[in-house]
């Protein structure tokens, strides 16, 4: 009996599915890991050197600058000469910069280090989340790409428990810190060496034959790319802001904006802000730290399914709000002896929604352009939003050391707010389309395009 034929994005999840889940996933783990852990090393380094506050915060924020250079540039090379070789390029990179970091003699070789794989975090993140979109399944893109941003904090959470078990080095514990993120980025260099190129991003070059090939090698005879795929055409950097994408643009660099500048900014410092709630014994506000990042995590099971079952639109607004509120909270806690329980509970809640939310800064930049400019998107948005949570990172300890705890925690409040405004104004809805459809949404017609394009699928 011959075999039905259907297209990619209709093959049932699977075993592959979750091999380029875990290839993709290790972007954000990295980028996660690499960003909690010089949280633990900073402190650490101030004892060791005289670092001004100006020097402090440009060794936070040189990471994320970085990223504003690797997005940027690495996506638009993501989108010209293809998915698997920026992944390998990227890997290598961040494998040299990481052990370098052990070496440092100064903070300024250590800020440019920061920069430098910054550059590769940077560009790594459109590549991840393109390589995820273009394999996924209909049904569960939303859980496949909003998993991903869940290893960032997962990558967070471990630099953490990481961090807090090396202290008992000595006065060298920072530098096995910083040089630490040489093993999994290593480990995820050699599994990348057998993934395989996008068919989809082949297709757009041109090379049918190759796309092919790889899809039946993967899924099968029976399996072939969507009728609606994209043909041939160049990739430009402009086009991203053309054809009504201009306005996915600016709705997701600004609600991913919001969401990330109080999750670096204040990450960043944890420890430090731990300690301004009256937890501070030279290893506690470590240990809490570790533990508030690992329990951030509850957030990212229940979006996973949520953001399925419900929608994008509703996934994204809620979480927003919620946070807001924790955050306000945690402004008003800060003017009172509040037990560790309580300061911790406020974290948690803010943190686990703010996970939540930050599942879509996966799924809408990755939905909502075609494949010619998905990774160019997707590092525009990357950069900008790396480059605003630089400048949170840098001015961060300047605000919290002028206007102490509190006003620092109601900014923060506010900020998520704002995403919240944005978010409940111009969050589309992307469930159950394929990314044909879903790249195609330039206008409020567009549940009407999607509902004509799936009766005409049905027949």
């Amino acid at each position: 009996m011959e075999k039905k034929v259907i297209t990619m994005e209709e093959v049932p999840i699977n075993r592959f599915h979750y091999k380029m889940f875990a290839y993709a996933a290790g972007s954000t783990f990295v980028d996660g890991y690499v960003i909690g852990i010089i949280a633990v090393a900073l402190s650490l380094m101030q004892r060791q050197f005289e670092m001004s506050v100006t020097t402090v915060g440009l060794v936070g924020m040189a990471t994320l600058a970085g990223m504003f250079v690797g997005g940027m540039i690495g996506g638009y090379f993501t989108d010209l000469i293809g998915r698997k070789k920026m992944f390998l390029i990227d890997m290598l990179i961040l494998l040299i910069v990481s052990i370098l970091q052990y070496f440092i003699a100064t903070p300024v070789q250590l800020v440019i280090l920061r920069f430098i794989l910054g550059i590769a975090i940077g560009a790594d993140y459109p590549i991840a989340g393109a390589l995820m979109a273009e394999f996924a399944p209909r049904k569960n893109r939303g859980q496949l790409l909003g998993g991903l941003n869940g290893f960032w904090y997962i990558g967070y959470a471990i630099s953490y428990v990481v961090g807090y078990f090396l202290l008992y080095l000595g006065d060298s514990s920072w530098r096995w810190m910083l040089s630490s993120s040489a093993v999994p980025v290593a480990l995820l260099l050699l599994a990348r060496l057998n993934m395989p190129e996008s068919p989809r991003w082949l297709a757009s070059k041109g090379r049918e034959d190759e796309a092919k090939a790889i899809i039946q090698k993967i899924f099968g005879d029976n399996v072939v790319m969507s009728q609606d795929e994209e043909t041939e055409e160049k990739s430009k950097f402009l086009d991203i802001f053309r054809d009504g994408y201009g306005k996915w643009i600016f709705f997701v660099s600004a609600f991913w904006s919001f969401s990330v500048i109080p999750t670096f900014a204040m990450g960043t410092y944890i420890p430090e802000v731990i300690a301004r709630f009256g937890f501070a014994d030279g290893t506690t506000e470590y240990l809490g730290s570790a533990l508030i990042n690992i329990i951030y995590l509850v957030g990212l099971i229940p979006i996973l399914h949520l953001i399925e079952k419900y929608g994008r639109r509703p996934t994204l607004i809620v979480p927003f709000f919620v946070a807001s509120i924790a955050l306000f909270l945690l402004g008003i806690a800060s003017n009172y002896n509040l037990p560790f329980g309580v300061i911790l509970f406020l974290f948690v809640l803010y943190g686990a929604f703010n996970t939540a939310m930050g599942a879509h800064q996966w799924v809408y930049p990755n939905e909502l352009f075609p494949t010619r400019i998905r990774g160019t998107a997707m590092g525009f948005m990357t950069g900008f939003t790396r480059i605003v949570s630089a400048i949170s990172t840098f001015l961060f300890p300047i605000i919290l050391e002028s206007f102490g705890l509190g006003v620092t925690m109601y900014l923060c409040s506010g900020i998520m707010f704002l995403g919240f405004l944005v978010s409940y104004i111009m969050a589309p809805e992307t469930k159950g389309m394929s990314l044909a459809e879903a790249s195609s949404i330039t206008n409020s017609n567009h549940s009407v395009r999607s509902l004509k394009s799936d009766q005409t699928m049905n027949g």
